[in-house]
């Protein structure tokens, strides 16, 4: 065969691999729609002073779909400082997020080991708080529920997969599939848990106050997170390895001191600080209602 021949196939192929990316890009473009409600505020503050900030792409997450945009604008607020996403989904775009569920969310899921890390966490709340009604928010595989019931709490979990909430209430404790600011519960709650859920919420502020409003006058908020002023963040966003800025579900980059400023907007005060076992750069901040 001669070189030039050679060189032609060669050519060719390159050249129609080329048309077909380019295709399959315009077809997933195509099929794309509007999936985000944008913010025209601060979802913390309701400050009209927010411009963009860094940009994620969340094309590599199990969780994307080509329907949705790969890029994620992040925003700031120059009041608060707080960093948001440009706008939460909408309810389109969430049927599709939620049609699949991460197997470490999966309820029972490595349940022995959790339930150590689960234990650990659990101590940490109970000078504060040492029987009562526990609500987990966003309850995943469960864990921390079934060891809460270990320690002596009664059990309530809220999740929006429900496939979660239908596999808790066959085991018999009392679970929903709603926002909780919707739910009326029968009984006080003693400890709220939301473990690396208040970043998945659009409006936080809105469930916390929610939240004060259902709890004992001693009532205990557990909230685990990630952390934007800690190192590990600072160091991965410089080396632009900084995967929360790609992570197709959160809306909120927290830092412990914006936290703690809207915990005590809420009405409670922050009461111990830890950091997170479970996820990269996560803290834990056990709140009292005040």
């Amino acid at each position: 065969m001669k070189v030039e021949s050679l060189n032609e196939k060669i050519e060719s192929s390159i050249d129609e691999a080329l048309k077909l990316k380019q295709a399959l890009l315009e077809s997933q473009v195509e099929n794309q729609f509007e999936a985000r409600n944008l913010y025209d505020n601060c979802p913390l503050c309701a400050s009209s002073k927010i411009s963009k900030s860094a940009v994620g792409d969340c094309s590599k997450q199990w969780l994307y779909n080509p329907k949705l945009p790969t890029i994620m604008q992040w925003m700031n607020c120059e009041e608060c400082d707080h960093q948001f996403i440009e706008g939460p989904y909408t309810d389109e775009a969430l049927k599709i997020i939620f049609s699949k569920q991460p197997e470490n969310q999966v309820l029972g899921y490595e349940l022995e080991n959790n339930r150590y890390i689960s234990a650990r966490i659990i101590e940490k709340v109970l000078q504060y708080k040492s029987n009562g009604v526990w609500l987990d928010i966003g309850f995943g595989n469960g864990s921390l529920l079934f060891t809460a019931q270990e320690f002596g709490f009664e059990p309530i979990g809220v999740d929006l997969r429900k496939d979660g909430v239908i596999g808790l209430q066959s085991l018999g404790i009392q679970a929903y599939c709603d926002l909780v600011q919707n739910i009326e519960f029968k009984k006080s709650i003693s400890v709220v848990s939301m473990m690396d859920v208040l970043e998945h919420i659009p409006y936080p502020k809105e469930v916390l106050l929610a939240m004060h409003s259902k709890m004992d006058e001693d009532g205990c908020l557990l909230i685990s997170c990630p952390n934007s002023e800690s190192w590990v963040w600072k160091f991965r966003t410089r080396q632009n390895q900084n995967m929360y800025l790609n992570s197709i579900e959160h809306y909120h980059n927290f830092s412990r001191t914006r936290l703690a400023s809207l915990l005590s907007e809420c009405g409670f005060d922050m009461k111990k600080y830890g950091v997170s076992e479970r996820y990269r750069s996560g803290m834990e901040i056990i709140a009292q209602k005040k």
